[in-house]
């Protein structure tokens, strides 16, 4: 520690820097050369899986019954396309990895924010540098927000019956 004085007033004291923290090691490929990602959103959960791809890399979707889709089938909204390969975009490698995923539960824009934490965690576990980009982009931040459950003796979440005086 350092002691200030300036100008025959107090001494102060300066803090110590803090070094930066240490970027996380890469975690390695399964035994098939796959990373895995799982993310959540409301009520929706997506695992994904990807490697870097041997030709022109694919984004597939993978129902209940093993019919394939591409995201562009799959979700009518833009919105919700774009959410969902936004980190691959973010990251500068969209088109250059295969991506795999399997989705349910909630609707299509739950599954849309589920998807883009599962493949930003992915990506994250891939190549580390990625952490802090995606980091402060908030596609790290699981969003905790649920649908509030409705209480009994009261018509929804928040919503009374109506009040009868006589």
């Amino acid at each position: 520690m350092t002691t200030l004085n300036i100008g025959g007033g107090e001494a102060m004291t300066a803090a110590p820097v803090e070094a930066p923290k240490p970027m996380r090691a890469a975690k390695p490929a399964d035994k098939r050369g796959w990373w895995w990602g799982t993310g959540r959103r409301k009520t929706a959960v997506a695992r994904i899986r990807l490697r870097p791809a041997k030709g022109d890399g694919k984004i597939t979707l993978v129902g209940a019954i093993g019919k394939e889709k591409t995201v562009e089938e799959y979700f009518a909204e833009e919105r919700d396309r774009n959410d969902c390969v936004h980190p691959l975009k973010l990251a500068g490698v969209l088109g250059k990895f295969d991506v795999c995923v399997k989705l349910h539960g909630g609707g299509f824009m739950g599954q849309a924010g589920a998807m883009r934490l599962a493949v930003a965690r992915a990506l994250r576990d891939y190549d580390p540098a990625l952490d802090k980009i995606f980091r402060e982009a908030g596609f790290l931040t699981r969003d905790a927000r649920e649908v509030e459950r409705k209480k009994y003796g009261q018509a929804g979440a928040r919503r009374r019956f109506q009040f009868s005086k006589r």
